[in-house]
């Protein structure tokens, strides 16, 4: 079988919480290897990191939550994942990200209609994101559901005509020693 073309999208507040959850949430992280391995033989033309852009409001909160995101930002900018910027909206004291979700769908079917691969690897658990995956699906792309063992998006794994659940062994090489 020849290899497919991958663009792997990955919700990044999704994927902290559920790298949290494992207690893997810790960087430095290897995202490079971490798209390597979910291409697996397969050609990786790009992988997406999207998550809510983080700015400074004067509050310590909103510099330490900043701080944060620029050191994600130097580990995917070093292991050659690109970013895609939401935004974050301060509401009632916390933070909810928006436009990730938009970003997400738009990068999925710009990848289907301009024929940029053959696979779409969502690492995502948002179900709101299944109309884009049906269009893409029937543009003739296979969308693979990438999830986590211990939170199933039941939703995505019935949508997707791929599902890889992935586990803490999975992933524990990739959190390398500070």
């Amino acid at each position: 079988m020849q290899p497919e073309r991958v663009i792997i999208l990955i919700d990044g507040s999704n994927f902290y919480f559920k790298l949290r959850d494992i207690d893997l949430h810790r960087l430095p992280f290897d995202f490079g290897a971490f798209c390597r391995l979910l291409a697996g033989k397969n050609t990786l033309v790009r992988c997406v990191y999207h998550v809510g852009e983080v700015r400074t409001d004067g509050t310590e909160k909103s510099q330490q939550l900043y701080n944060k995101q620029q050191k994600l930002m130097a580990q995917l900018r070093k292991h050659g994942v690109y970013y895609q910027f939401g935004y974050l909206l301060k509401s009632k004291g916390a933070y909810h990200e928006k436009g990730v979700d938009v970003h997400l769908a738009v990068d999925m079917l710009v990848a289907a209609y301009e024929n940029l691969c053959e696979r779409i690897i969502l690492v995502s658990s948002d179900s709101d994101l299944t109309p884009a995956i049906v269009k893409a699906q029937e543009k003739g792309k296979i969308v693979e559901y990438v999830g986590f063992s211990h939170k199933i998006s039941l939703a995505l794994a019935r949508t997707c005509q791929d599902t890889r659940l992935l586990k803490k062994d999975d992933l524990l090489p990739l959190v390398q020693a500070a």
